[in-house]
């Protein structure tokens, strides 16, 4: 809505009116918190009202700020102290993804608020708690706090409720892996207009050990940042002591799963699946009277022993394969996977790889070789899997994405674009379309044809449902890199024309396949010049 007031100003009394506010702001811009450099940036500079004028904000210099245009033509919301508020995270996100991370978590905006440093003072008898925050300054560190300690008539656990500095809360990513998703800005407006919410965090704390009082937030992250966000310095929990983490991890895993109480992104559930795994272990090695150093027991015997939940257990094992693949720190393809953080931007989504590079090569056969089989040596069968799976995933960013894909040009409309007439680069339009699950989906599959082929020719057995889990050779990379390199070439990739046609709508894997191994569309429509031949595309 225009201002009145604004509009009355000449040239000088609006110059006037920005130096003040530049004064009150201390030089800063009122929603990045950036400085302002008045002699150069005088021209970009936008007054606006800090409460919107539809929010009943008045319409004078009491309700004005001074910020870059840029900041606030891109602002998300109207407020301008919320907006400041969403800035404020923006640099959150920023930091996040210089560290690798498609979204920041609770952790991170702790972190931002020099929050996560220290464990409680804590004691328990006669059904009540005691404790205390003896690292803060002033008179806060010398009070200790009582509360009752209750417990839940369904699962038996003991908790207490507490008011908790930040300097005492951590997150835990174990049980709680997600990033903070688009809902945030929404509970921020919330909590700034005093609407109260269901907002009390739920953590755990051990009594002893050197974790001992460390308060971990497993649930309820996105309430707790809003508040962190609005200078919220002390937060409510609901604090559980002692409790069995086994069982806090595997409701976590079903509010997301089978429940659908929370929107999981495929990456977290597989993230808690392996989180799972491990306690599984964990529990075995606890539970069989072995070292916390043994793994002289195979994938089999855990499901043997942890009979009642065999599915469950099954599935764990090849999450924690999945997982482990998804974050090994040599996979060059997974800065161009979307782990559920980044629409529009990334080229391949997380359950795109699930479908493909997981369905395809992971096996899902139970080892019966012990867990640290042939580690010295470089032969688990696990370990292998992994690490060449990996070692194709990054093989395939080299030659497909990397200095090719532009995140910041992203994949929102580009076939549109296309047709619109817009310059849209070869390198960015071969990648986006080779990274499209129906089309993706059929060039990996004859992967496992080659892998096959090339063993064929050489006499050797090979077992088609363990594609991975021997060493292959460097003759076979040879012929892996030259099939992607040389499907890459074709021309169909960068072909406008095509947009209209095969690369429009949303034509399933058969139509695909059909095109690959025909080189025409169902439709009849010429597409490759031949079908796809595997012997001459794995030769130079």
């Amino acid at each position: 809505m225009a201002s009145r007031y604004l509009s009355s100003l000449n040239a000088a009394e609006r110059g006037d009116l920005e130096r003040k506010l530049l004064a009150t702001q201390q030089g800063v811009c009122f929603i990045c918190e950036d400085p302002i450099d008045y002699e150069i940036q005088r021209a970009h500079l936008d007054i606006d009202h800090i409460q919107p004028l539809a929010d009943q904000g008045k319409d004078d210099p009491r309700n004005f700020a001074l910020a870059h245009a840029n900041c606030n033509r891109s602002k998300q919301a109207a407020d301008l102290r919320v907006a400041r508020v969403m800035a404020r995270f923006g640099k959150i996100q920023g930091a996040a993804r210089d560290l690798g991370k498609d979204a920041p978590n609770l952790g991170d905006v702790l972190a931002f608020r020099n929050g996560a440093q220290h464990s409680i003072r804590l004691v328990v008898e006669n059904r009540r708690v005691r404790y205390g925050f003896p690292d803060l300054e002033g008179p806060e560190a010398n009070q200790v706090h009582e509360a009752p300690l209750y417990v839940d008539p369904l699962s038996r656990m003991q908790y207490f409720f507490a008011l908790v500095p930040l300097s005492y809360l951590h997150h835990d990513e174990r049980i709680n892996p997600r990033g903070i998703g688009a809902s945030l800005r929404g509970l921020v407006e919330e909590f700034f207009k005093g609407r109260p919410q269901l907002h009390v965090s739920l953590a755990w704390t051990p009594t002893d050990g050197n974790e001992a009082g460390v308060v971990r937030i497993f649930d309820g992250q996105h309430k707790a940042v809003a508040q962190i966000l609005l200078d919220v310095a002390w937060l409510p929990v609901r604090i559980f002591v002692d409790p069995d983490i086994d069982v806090l991890l595997q409701a976590n895993t079903n509010a997301g799963g089978k429940l659908r109480q929370v929107a999981f992104d495929k990456s977290v559930q597989r993230h808690l699946g392996s989180a799972l795994y491990r306690d599984r272990v964990e529990r075995f090695q606890r539970e069989t009277g072995r070292s916390p150093d043994d793994f002289r027991f195979s994938e089999r015997d855990l499901v043997k022993f942890f009979s009642g939940e065999a599915a469950e257990m099954k599935r764990y094992i090849l999450d924690n394969v999945r997982d482990g693949i998804t974050h090994h720190p040599e996979n060059r393809l997974r800065q161009y996977i979307d782990l559920g953080g980044r629409k529009n931007v990334k080229p391949i989504s997380y359950s795109s790889v699930d479908k493909t590079f997981y369905s395809f090569f992971i096996s899902p056969d139970l080892l019966d070789t012990p867990l640290d089989y042939g580690l010295d040596v470089g032969t688990n069968p696990r370990e292998l899997e992994k690490d060449q799976i990996v070692r194709l995933m990054s093989l395939i960013s080299e030659i497909v994405f990397e200095g090719r894909f532009e995140l910041e040009r992203g994949t929102y409309r580009i076939e549109n674009k296309i047709q619109e007439g817009e310059d849209i680069p070869e390198p960015h339009l071969r990648a986006y379309r080779m990274a499209k699950e129906e089309i993706m989906y059929n060039w990996l599959s004859y992967i496992s044809q080659i892998v096959t082929t090339f063993y064929a020719f050489q006499g050797v057995p090979f077992t088609q449902t363990k594609l991975f889990q021997v060493r292959h050779p460097d003759s076979f990379w040879a012929n892996v890199e030259n099939y992607v390199r040389n499907l890459a070439s074709l021309p169909l990739w960068v072909n406008r024309q095509l947009s209209l046609t095969v690369f429009g709508g949303k034509p399933n894997y058969e139509f695909w396949n059909k095109i690959f191994t025909t080189g025409s569309s169902p439709q009849g429509q010429q597409v490759l010049v031949e079908p796809l031949n595997l012997t001459k595309m794995v030769q130079p």
